[in-house]
Formats: C-alpha cells, structure tokens, sequence
C-alpha cells in the first residue's frame, strides 16, 4: 500500500472519529431521533424536523455522497466551507440548528478529514423533504424550539 493510501485511510478514520464524537448522526441519519436509527441509510438525512419560530422546520439533510439526493456532487472545498461558515455551495444558509459555528474552530486538518469521510461513506438514495417556510404544512415528525411564555403543544385526543 503507498503512503498516500495510508495517509487516506488515515483521514477518514480521523473523519469517521470526529462525526461519531460529534454526534452527527443524531441529525442526519433516520430514525435515531426516534430511538431507532436506520443504519442502512446512515448519514441519508433525518425524518425529524427541527421548528424555529420565525424562520420554519429544517430537516437533517442527506450528506452521504449521492449525486441525486446528497452531497456527491460537492467539492471537498465546499463542504469545509459549509462546515466552517455555514454557506452551501447554492447559496443558502445552513439552517441555524446546524452547529458550524462549533465545526469552525476545528483544524484545517480535521474538517478536511470530516470531508474525507463523509465522500467516503456508502452513497445513500433519501431525498429530504424542506425546508418548510413558516406556515407550510410540514410532512415529517417535528421538534419544536418555543421561545419563553410560548405555550406547549396540547396532548393528542
């Protein structure tokens, strides 16, 4: 094996290590904010979204590297910039419960090995649905962030 490919797998184990211990997968793989993750789509995208007043529900994304429904066609360059400044490659904003601000303390060494990992893991077909506006009809499970004197959801009838 050359240096190279050991330093690779260096890399993405050093990824590997960094989005475990970050708990990436609480937001991004389904069914683990439920109690039950899927493991064959994990990092696919959640199936929970999270309420901010004001600004809509924002769902967990895929970051596997899918072409269709994922960041496969991201560069390495655009997902440390998304990680270290929250901008995506189109644009938009990372939804304010997405903690760049956190990931862009990281070394340029460790964010480069968050990206290393994330194009290595197996590619996972999940289209997410959202963002939803404020006002939208939402189709997935939500969690709620109430600013204070808000009042808590009614119990089911």
């Amino acid at each position: 094996m050359s240096s190279a490919a050991i330093a690779d797998e260096a890399q993405v184990a050093r990824g590997e290590y960094l989005v475990t211990m970050g708990g990436c997968t609480d937001c991004h793989t389904p069914g683990y904010l439920l109690g039950k993750p899927d493991d064959s789509k994990f990092l696919g995208g959640s199936d929970v979204g999270f309420e901010i007043p004001g600004l809509g529900v924002f769902v967990g994304r895929n970051i596997t590297p899918d072409k269709e429904t994922g960041i496969g066609n991201w560069t390495t360059e655009q997902i440390v910039t998304a990680l270290q400044t929250g901008q995506r490659p189109d644009g938009r904003e990372l939804a304010p419960i997405m903690p760049w601000r956190a990931l862009a303390q990281l070394t340029p060494e460790d964010v480069g090995a968050i990206a290393a990992f994330l194009q290595s893991v197996k590619p996972v077909s999940n289209a997410v649905p959202g963002p939803f506006k404020p006002g939208e009809k939402v189709s997935t499970f939500t969690f709620r962030i109430l600013p204070p004197g808000e009042t808590a959801a009614a119990a089911p009838k």
